[in-house]
């Protein structure tokens, strides 16, 4: 069995929780979860691409175990949480890398890319986002309207963080929801409801606001770099529809796209199928591979 270490770095004066497993000089792959997650969404992935890679999960500030200081104390951006990651990768070693990206992880990986396109050897989206047709409105539009309102529209937003709309985001849209595991959205609703992380997360959505109008930028990136792109969706999603895996193509001339029947978090019951379309897709793909 593939051993998966739990360990703690020191980045900026914050202390950011990751697992990492495989031997390190493996090709890297550096996988970054979405809201309201940590890297424990990937416990099951890890060991499965560990044999073949050398793999790297964070907590975001504010997730999971790593810190989450109060927003007296942080500015909630997905520009310092990519700096954080950014950070955590120069204390690793760690300068070439495929990204796996789900959710809030997209915009993190992407404005990754943006930074150091030579770092980025692929790019996996697991209903990461990178196109406008990729939202689903219904669920998007109270987000958009606490972007316009503000106070006037949190309401609606904060309802996200309660236990009930974290099961949705696991159940909906999942064929067997019996395969998912309670613990997933209990877990995630314990770490999301210490005190003062509901401000963490409402900056948060916030400023989602900034991601959008990195888009065209990220679609540049694709046509001049043509990193290899594999997209392995969840089709049944109601926040990131399949339209958003779809149009991967639009700027990646071979971009490798499955629709898999499954839901937001289609790892939790798709994990062997995701791993192994994965695991052929850097071996065939990635040159360092």
């Amino acid at each position: 069995m593939t051993a998966v270490h739990h360990r703690y770095a020191t980045v900026s004066g914050r202390q950011l929780f990751y697992r990492e497993a495989g031997r390190p000089e493996a090709p890297t792959v550096v996988l970054l979860h979405g809201f309201p997650t940590s890297s424990f969404m990937f416990r099951d992935l890890i060991p499965r691409l560990a044999g073949d890679f050398h793999v790297i999960a964070p907590d975001h500030l504010g997730f999971g175990f790593s810190d989450a200081p109060s927003v007296d104390e942080v500015d909630y951006t997905f520009d310092a949480l990519t700096d954080l990651t950014e950070g955590l990768l120069e204390t690793l070693g760690v300068t070439r890398y495929a990204i796996y990206v789900q959710d809030y992880g997209a915009p993190i990986g992407w404005r990754l890319a943006l930074r150091h396109p030579d770092a980025i050897t692929a790019i996996i989206s697991q209903n990461g986002n990178g196109y406008d047709e990729g939202f689903v409105e219904e669920f998007w539009e109270g987000i958009w309207r606490y972007h316009r309102e503000g106070d006037a529209a949190e309401a609606a937003v904060r309802g996200a963080l309660s236990l009930e709309a974290i099961r949705w985001q696991y159940l909906t849209g999942e064929p067997h929801p019996d395969l998912v595991s309670p613990d997933t959205w209990t877990h995630d609703h314990a770490l999301v409801s210490r005190p003062g992380n509901d401000e963490v997360q409402l900056a948060l959505f916030r400023d989602y606001a900034t991601n959008p109008p990195l888009y065209p930028a990220l679609h540049r990136y694709l046509r001049e770099r043509q990193v290899p792109v594999l997209a392995v969706w969840g089709k049944n999603d109601q926040i990131f529809g399949p339209a958003g895996a779809e149009a991967f193509a639009r700027d990646t001339d071979d971009a490798e796209i499955h629709l898999l029947d499954g839901g937001h978090f289609v790892l939790e019951s798709r994990v062997d199928e995701v791993a192994s379309y994965v695991t052929t897709f850097l071996h065939r793909r990635e040159p360092a591979a």
